[in-house]
């Protein structure tokens, strides 16, 4: 649920307020950034594609209406629509070698970081359908709740429940196969 504090940002942002818009930004903006990196896989595109969102927001404040859990999955709503307009723009207008972004090379405390468990769970949530990982990353990575999720997705809460316990279930399914190989 929305709280009270937010509830009263949001309204002064809907009135011009500078500050509120700044305080919003800041508390979005982590979340924000994680879960388009995690769609784009590319920290200065997901930096972009953030800023998109709340250019986004602002312009289209008046249509925001207030509902429980509503400002944050109204939010990534938003952001989800930015990243499909860049991923589209990204498909027009490059060669297809460069359409996936590959991870920066890690230096060599990274490197002693990455297990191969790790390893294994990316393999997994990767063989996951891109429904399913974007939920996944919706409430896991971008920590909304169910009712946040919902709403960003246009899903009822209990489908987003009942498709995150399957998509996990793939996952565990997955990474126990990944393990049985090795």
């Amino acid at each position: 649920m929305q709280s009270c504090a937010t509830e009263g940002l949001v309204e002064r942002a809907r009135a011009g307020d500078q500050e509120a818009w700044a305080t919003l930004y800041r508390r979005a903006y982590p979340r924000l950034v994680s879960f388009a990196h995690r769609r784009l896989g590319n920290p200065d595109l997901a930096k972009d594609a953030v800023s998109e969102t709340m250019a986004r927001a602002v312009a289209a404040m008046h249509s925001y209406t207030r509902d429980d859990d509503g400002f944050s999955a109204w939010l990534f709503g938003i952001c989800r629509h930015v990243i499909a307009d860049m991923q589209r723009a990204l498909y027009r207008g490059l060669p297809d070698g460069l359409l996936r972004h590959e991870p920066d090379v890690p230096g060599p405390a990274e490197a002693l970081l990455e297990n191969e468990e790790r390893a294994g769970v990316r393999a997994a949530f990767a063989r996951l359908e891109p429904e399913e990982q974007e939920l996944l990353e919706l409430r896991v990575v971008a920590g909304l709740s169910s009712s946040e999720a919902a709403l960003a997705l246009g899903k009822q809460p209990g489908a987003v429940r009942m498709a995150q316990m399957r998509a996990l279930a793939r996952l565990r399914i997955f990474v126990e196969e990944m393990s049985n190989v090795g």
